[in-house]
């Protein structure tokens, strides 16, 4: 979860890759609150940077905006909950006179549609996630005190929305690059592609331009973000492009770091690999989420794959780069899964020994098919089967840990550790922001972006301690 008001302060206000609007007094004071993924992140940071351009002042004072802007997930049950306690403590903030309106966008909107306001009626306007354009036009209403219309939806676009001029709130040194919206996948446990709709590719053109605006706007670390990334380019190309697409990413100047997030196994091949293997810029650090390794399993879920051709997968990516990070996420407890079929998951992951690894309980999600199935396990049972896996991954990622002492790292730094002058938090190559571990880094002089090699002198249970050897870069 990303909740403005609290900005980072080494994000300018505004920062080049979401102008000012007019130098005059502003139309109105707003703050806003950003849940979920990464790119419904990205999603805040254009509307931010469509409210600024047009004369918005963003506020880290929420009381006494105009109005709160809420952009919320509803992924699933526990992100639902987080986005209604979100918006159900900014509408009693309205309630106390505190601030003026509130806007709810995003996921739960586009997934709930009118039917909010029939829960939520004191929301003064809902947004769909393709109605993030008109921002501007929802926020004139609400200062306006025009009420003709209080939602905004619009269908889902052939080609993905621009992202440039985001008025960003990641850190300067990294940001998430969006190359595709939505997705084709029709995973039976997945609500996605009903808020997301049908996959969308941005223009390849379209992609390298705003890594270049990203790039001159400081950023160092490019984290490279879809639905489903390798399905890169297959609706406007007629085939998948994405190893053509990180080519030329890996040409743009000023970039030091490019990370690959959300690859569908499906369309991950040996030369796909071999141009990531070949490019200097991104790192060794893959994020293929597999669900589940049993066959049954797969199917149930409609993956579309198998153990046999994921266990080649993996063969094959660690082949062509030994070198490789991977992180994955695993479901417990989906419906029917039997003790079986869970021991086989959890020993694939004892013997794959993945670097990063997730678990999620199966989440019951109205509307797509997994809830039709029979068999479907209790909670108590599910939550006991991801627990299991989650001790598996803690002796692994220890074991990993361990073998790093005395070696030299590079590690990208976010931000000092609060109250100390000479220790850092960073993140290696292995890791990415907010889901993956930390290194703690002893050093002088340094800044959030440097990227400084650092000595591993120890391990803290997920998170590696080290000591700068050398000058940052």
């Amino acid at each position: 979860m990303t909740s403005l008001p609290i900005i980072d302060p080494n994000t300018p206000q505004p920062s080049a890759a979401g102008q000012s609007g007019d130098s005059g007094e502003a139309r109105g004071r707003y703050s806003f609150i950003s849940l979920g993924c990464p790119k419904n992140l990205v999603d805040s940071e254009r509307m931010l940077g469509l409210l600024n351009k047009d004369g918005y002042q963003l506020t880290q004072d929420t009381e006494g905006s105009d109005f709160v802007v809420i952009n919320t997930c509803g992924f699933i049950e526990r992100a639902r909950d987080e986005s209604f306690a979100a918006i159900n403590e900014m509408l009693e903030l309205k309630r106390q006179g505190k601030i003026k309106g509130v806007i709810v966008s995003g996921c739960l909107a586009e997934r709930q549609k009118d039917a909010l306001l029939e829960t939520c009626p004191e929301i003064d306007q809902i947004v769909g996630v393709f109605g993030r354009e008109e921002i501007t036009r929802v926020a004139d209403r609400l200062v306006g005190n025009l009420e003709e219309q209080r939602s905004v939806f619009r269908p889902a676009p052939v080609r993905a929305l621009s992202d440039r001029e985001r008025l960003r709130i990641t850190p300067r040194h990294f940001s998430y690059l969006k190359i595709s919206e939505g997705c084709d996948r029709l995973c039976t446990f997945c609500a996605i592609p009903k808020m997301r709709g049908k996959h969308a590719t941005k223009p390849m053109e379209e992609v390298i331009a705003e890594a270049e605006e990203l790039a001159a706007d400081g950023v160092r670390e490019l984290i490279v973000v879809a639905q489903d990334t390798t399905y890169y380019g297959m609706d406007l190309y007629g085939e998948p492009r994405l190893a053509e697409l990180l080519s030329k990413l890996n040409q743009v100047q000023g970039i030091d770091w490019i990370r690959l997030m959300y690859f569908y196994p499906m369309y991950v091949d040996r030369p796909l690999m071999e141009t990531i293997a070949g490019c200097d810029k991104i790192v060794p650090y893959v994020d293929i989420p597999l669900q589940h390794i049993n066959d049954t399993m797969l199917r149930r879920m409609s993956r579309r794959v198998t153990r046999s051709s994921t266990e080649e997968l993996v063969g094959m990516m660690r082949d062509v780069m030994p070198d490789l990070n991977i992180r994955t996420t695993f479901i417990t407890g989906f419906p029917g899964e039997t003790d079986e079929q869970f021991l086989e998951l959890a020993d694939f992951i004892e013997k794959q020994r993945f670097e990063r690894v997730g678990v999620f309980t199966y989440s019951k999600e109205e509307g797509t098919p997994a809830v039709k199935l029979d068999d479907h396990l209790p909670e108590e049972l599910m939550e006991q089967r991801r627990e299991h896996l989650m001790a598996i991954q803690q002796e692994i990622v220890f074991a990993h840990n361990e073998a790093k002492v005395g070696q030299t790292m590079d590690v990208i730094i976010d931000q000092p550790v609060p109250g100390e002058k000479t220790a850092w938090i960073g993140r290696t190559k292995a890791d990415a922001p907010d889901v993956d571990c930390v290194t703690y880094v002893t050093a002088k002089g340094l800044k959030p972006g440097d990227i400084v090699p650092t000595e591993i002198v120890m391990y803290k249970d997920y998170d590696l301690v080290g000591v700068a050897n050398g000058p940052a870069k």
